[in-house]
């Protein structure tokens, strides 16, 4: 099992750095830059809670067989509040049921959770001797568990605002994108990524472990080079797009 962990944990690091290059040149299509010519298609809503319930799932299952200190009983709610609003209250709130995305999305989203979700279980939960005891309660008054979990917490508020703001310029069955202002979309393309950053930065901190790392580092890899073809995207579809709005992080990038 250790074998496998570190294997994947390696992985991970690696196709983070992949994705990162590749993702400027290829947009994944979904969401406003869907296109034709990536095979089958599933509802946008089927195929988020179907992507997404392998992270809920997989984390549960090496929690149920772990430890259950007081820290990693906290680890664990962090992590299931994120994936059980993304698995199902996000996709329910959708207001567009006709939009679909590629089964392909699907399935590369499925393999990425599962293997996102052991290594980040096996090490928090399953791992013998490591360096160090995040199941002992002093961890919790340690500077990193408490700013990590203000910055996790941050991250989620921002996301799940940001979310709000976009789903809110619609009507119900309305197709059309419209210009967000309200909260951190008036400084940046991507605050709803802003906030998933910020999240898993705060978790990588609050764990101080390698696989938290690795998601923060894949995260930003992924929702980075996203975030910029948002800017492009809105730039060339509104003229009245604001000029001073970056794509991800405000007044700087």
């Amino acid at each position: 099992m250790e074998t496998l962990y570190k294997l994947l944990l390696v992985a991970e690091f690696v196709l983070a750095f992949f994705t990162f290059f590749t993702l400027y040149f290829i947009k994944a299509p979904y969401g406003r830059h869907r296109r034709e010519g990536w095979g089958p298609e599933i509802s946008c809503r089927a195929g988020w809670m179907i992507m997404e319930l392998p992270a809920v799932v997989v984390i549960f299952c090496c929690f149920w067989l772990g430890n259950k200190q007081l820290p990693l009983v906290l680890f664990f709610l962090l992590w299931e509040l994120h994936y059980l609003q993304r698995t199902f209250v996000f996709p329910l709130l959708m207001k567009v049921q006709r939009k679909t995305m590629p089964l392909l999305i699907v399935f590369f989203s499925i393999i990425f959770n599962l293997m996102n979700g052991f290594i980040n279980g096996y090490s928090l939960f399953l791992m013998e001797n490591r360096y160090l005891d995040l199941a002992a309660t002093a961890w919790l008054y340690d500077p990193r568990f408490i700013f990590g979990t203000a910055l996790f917490l941050l991250g989620f508020g921002i996301n799940l605002h940001s979310d709000h703001v976009l789903r809110n310029l619609r009507k119900q069955g309305e197709l059309d994108y419209k210009i967000p202002h309200a909260g951190l979309h008036r400084y940046v393309a991507a605050p709803n990524y802003l906030g998933e950053v910020i999240e898993w930065s705060g978790w990588a901190l609050l764990t101080w472990s390698l696989p938290g790392l690795a998601f923060a580092l894949f995260t930003i890899a992924n929702l980075l080079p996203r975030a910029y073809a948002h800017l492009l995207w809105y730039r060339m579809k509104f003229a009245d797009y604001p000029g001073e709005r970056k794509a991800l992080i405000p007044f700087v990038y």
